[in-house]
């Protein structure tokens, strides 16, 4: 029997293949399973490890495996196939919540 195929779903922070000098790096996904399933491409917010005190920088609390802020302002739309993507672990709820949050303003919300 063969599992199910991962589909990223909200919430998730993740790794995806950037490109071969970048390697791996780590994400945070906004949109929900069954919106990328069915498109094939999911809305994620990357992670650095480079912490600036930067307004948009929502800091990731130990223990979820990934280690930094999530960019909230930097939104990519990532074919989440082709990149690869592999699920580290789930974010708090309060994370997301705090990253969408910080989204409202930008987008007129």
């Amino acid at each position: 029997m063969v599992g199910k195929a991962y589909v990223p779903d909200a919430g998730d922070l993740v790794w995806f293949t950037s490109d071969a000098q970048s390697g791996r790096r780590p994400a945070l996904i906004l949109s929900p399973r069954a919106y990328n399933a069915r498109a094939r491409l999911a809305l994620a917010c990357p992670v650095t490890s480079l912490q600036k005190g930067y307004p948009f920088e929502v800091a990731i609390p130990p223990g979820h495996g990934i280690a930094g802020v999530v960019l909230a302002d930097h939104v990519k739309n990532l074919d989440w196939e082709a990149r690869r993507v592999e699920f580290e672990s789930k974010a708090p709820a309060a994370l997301v919540a705090e990253v969408r949050e910080r989204l409202r303003p930008l987008l007129g919300l």
